[in-house]
């Protein structure tokens, strides 16, 4: 039945790619860049210069948020302006309620759809696949991004060399951008780039938008920008930058450890071998500035995900991607698998990196040699992708991988992926289909199935939004550099929403959600599954939400597993049915956030789970963040309860000088941990890092520090 499944949903893959509808390429939009005299423009935010105003300029946006197609509260003017070694760009965003302004964000990389913002893309390829994304708010906060897979992700925590000023006015608010060309990859052959500029009000939850302002396409779908026309032949110089660090720690690693210090280099070179094509070197890589995991609670048996946060490793990292709709059940490359050995830090001696574009190809390679540390033998690992954009908007690939962070003999990984992309799906609508393979193998694999396969279908549109996905993963395919937490496997997920606007007077949008799952073993064989139904997601004109959630659960398990310290759940088929309420504050407001409850049975007994995130935001400069979970379990084989509280301070002096300090605790290990990072970007190109950790735990009669570490890291970059 399984296998007939199958042969029928790759059957109907392939029919729907070859009789998608196509329509004529619509005329687009155009902005004519100006021409910018060296020392024209000073970046305070005032758009006062004679130079703009002789500029081309976008003065009309529509909106698509709530009315597609309505007129929006205030205009927005925006010009570009263009010299050999930068861009420059100004907004006027007009508001008839300036003191009504919601900013309360000053720090790199906010979530900036909770303010007022605007947000710019471009595609310096004009290939409708990636680009890059910059916004900004009202108080000068800067947010940054690599937009890949045709505007559907978005890398925030690439961070690109560029500046900004704003000013809030009488009748709104103005804001200047300086972008070196150093920091874009772009086709010199080129005088156009797609451009597309979104603003959001967010007080009335408005949304408008230059190029394609529909609810179906996004901003970041650089096939649906406009242009940015009349650009200079930009010169790159020699394409070098240089970035010496030094690092200075001194802390107790360990209870009744002796204090330890050291001073060390690091150096970060990057070298541009065209406009469209950088390498990069990293010798004696310290990533001790970056923040810290945050903790998680577990009630599966399964490990958790946490996320890459090293700048290293981000930086570039969509090229790496591989396969569309995988999510977090089959990464088959994880950057966190380099330089961590089961969430210890292990040296990384040295580091290269090529990314780029040769035609209509992208390119990446990554090499990683680390040191030795306790019994972990140094070993060099690395990774390949190739991405070879065909049709409109598609790509046929290769991800490659060697090595093993254990030392591990014959480890590679090899496989290829498929993705179908069009915004002119039936005309006018969104369509994604995905298709792939992947093969591994190490010396200590000796049997069993090493391969992993599947295929996913996308409608994601404004009115209807349908997923459905297959995977296949053998019970013996464990890439040594990828995350894989349920091998032996076969997964079928589906996902319906359905989301009218405008039901009633007080509702912005009803979401009526279904998303059914079901895990078999190999042979067909139900080990999981979970129904998941929404028939309450209403988001309020006020900019509130509530949510209720009714989800039926399904366990098969053939062996038992711990779910708390001493509690067991035994052997047995397990069928319960769970709910959940929802309800979120709007960020408009000084306190906003989530308020979560799950309640009803759990395997043969019961669980109350309690969570929050709350943001307390008195002004722009100081924000107060709380989040905590509760689970209580009560089950024939005991009861449990596990608490994870955090708290986080933000102290923004200014975009360019941040204090955030967060403290975790959680009854599991009994301990709290406190991460207290200050960020000074004195310039463009230099920053100072000063971060102290301390945490304490409890070591049964008393409450003692556990270790502690303050280090100072200074770091400049210089370009030629």
């Amino acid at each position: 039945m399984i296998r007939l499944f199958i042969r029928s949903q790759s059957a109907t893959f392939f029919l729907l790619i070859f009789t998608v509808s196509k329509i004529p390429a619509q005329e687009q939009a155009v902005l004519t860049v100006g021409a910018l005299p060296a020392g024209a423009i000073r970046l305070d935010g005032a758009v006062t210069e004679p130079a703009w105003f002789a500029a081309d300029s976008i003065g009309s946006f529509t909106m698509t948020e709530p009315v597609e197609g309505g007129t929006t509260v205030g205009r927005t003017v925006v010009r570009v302006l263009a010299s050999e070694r930068e861009l420059v760009v100004s907004i006027v965003a007009a508001d008839p309620e300036p003191d009504a302004v919601v900013s309360f964000s000053k720090q790199r990389d906010p979530m900036l759809e909770a303010e007022d913002h605007v947000m710019m893309v471009f595609d310096t390829f004009r290939d409708g696949r990636s680009g890059y994304t910059f916004g900004l708010n009202p108080t000068g906060a800067r947010y940054d991004a690599l937009v890949s897979g045709n505007g559907e992700r978005q890398s925030a925590d690439w961070d690109g060399i560029w500046d900004a000023a704003t000013q809030v006015t009488e009748s709104g608010w103005s804001a200047e951008v300086r972008l070196p060309i150093t920091t874009l990859s772009f086709d010199p052959s080129l005088d156009e780039w797609g451009f597309n500029i979104q603003r959001r009000v967010q007080r009335l939850q408005e949304v408008s938008r230059w190029a394609s302002p529909r609810r179906d396409y996004q901003v970041t779908q650089t096939a649906r920008a406009g242009l940015l026309s009349g650009l200079p032949e930009f010169d790159l110089g020699i394409g070098i930058s240089v970035r010496p660090s030094l690092i200075a720690k001194v802390g107790v690693p360990a209870p009744g450890a002796g204090s330890e210090e050291s001073v060390e280099p690091a150096l970060d070179v990057t070298q541009r071998l065209s406009s469209n094509m950088l390498a990069s070197l990293t010798v004696n890589t310290d990533f001790a500035e970056t923040e810290v995991d945050t903790r998680q609670t577990n009630l599966t048996r399964f490990p958790l995900f946490f996320p890459e946060k090293r700048t290293f490793f981000l930086e570039g990292s969509d090229i790496f991607r591989f396969g569309f709709g995988l999510g977090q059940s089959l990464l088959p490359f994880h950057t966190r698998r380099l330089g961590l050995v089961e969430g210890t830090p292990v040296p990384i001696d040295a580091g290269g990196k090529l990314t780029g574009r040769v035609g209509n190809a992208n390119l990446g390679g990554l090499v990683v040699r680390t040191g030795d540390v306790d019994s972990t033998l140094a070993t060099t690992m690395g990774v390949v992708r190739w991405q070879q954009n065909i049709l409109r908007e598609s790509s046929l690939g290769f991800l490659g991988t060697a090595g093993d962070p254990l030392g591990r003999t014959g480890s590679w990984m090899g496989g290829v992926d498929f993705t179908y992309r069009t915004t002119r799906f039936l005309g006018d609508k969104n369509f994604v289909a995905g298709l792939w393979g992947l093969a591994t193998d190490r010396d200590d694999l000796t049997s069993g199935d090493k391969t992993a396969f599947g295929f996913s279908l996308d409608y994601p549109n404004s009115l209807w939004d349908i997923f459905a996905a297959y995977s296949r993963i053998g019970d013996s395919f464990d890439p040594s550099l990828g995350f894989v937490p349920r091998p032996g496997i076969q997964e079928f997920r589906l996902f319906f929403m359905y989301m009218p606007r405008h039901v009633t007077s007080w509702m912005r949008v009803w979401r009526l959600q279904l998303r059914p799952q079901l895990v078999t073993d190999l042979d067909g064989n139900w080990e999981s599954y979970r129904v998941f139904t929404a028939p309450v997601n209403w988001v309020f004109e006020s900019g509130e939400r509530l949510e209720i959630n009714f989800v039926q659960d399904g366990e098969q398990l053939t062996e038992p597993f711990e779910i708390a310290e001493g509690v067991f759940i035994p052997v047995g088929a397990y069928h319960y049915q769970r709910y959940r309420a929802e309800l979120d504050i709007a960020t408009k407001r000084p306190v906003s956030g989530r308020l979560t409850w799950w309640f009803g049975p759990f395997y043969a007994g019961s669980l109350q789970q309690y969570q929050f995130n709350l943001s307390w935001k008195p002004s722009a400069t100081f924000v107060l963040e709380v989040s905590g979970v509760k689970n209580v379990g009560d089950l024939p084989q005991g009861e449990f309860t596990q608490e994870l509280l955090g708290t986080r301070v933000r102290v923004n002096v200014s975009p360019d000088f941040q204090i955030n300090s967060f403290v975790q605790y959680d009854n599991d290990t009994r301990s709290f941990g406190t991460n207290t990072r200050l960020r000074w970007t004195f310039d463009p190109f230099g920053d100072l890092f000063v971060v102290y950790n301390h945490n304490v735990a409890d070591f049964g009669n008393r409450w003692g520090r556990e270790s502690n570490q303050l280090l100072v890291k200074a770091q400049y970059a210089v370009r030629r």
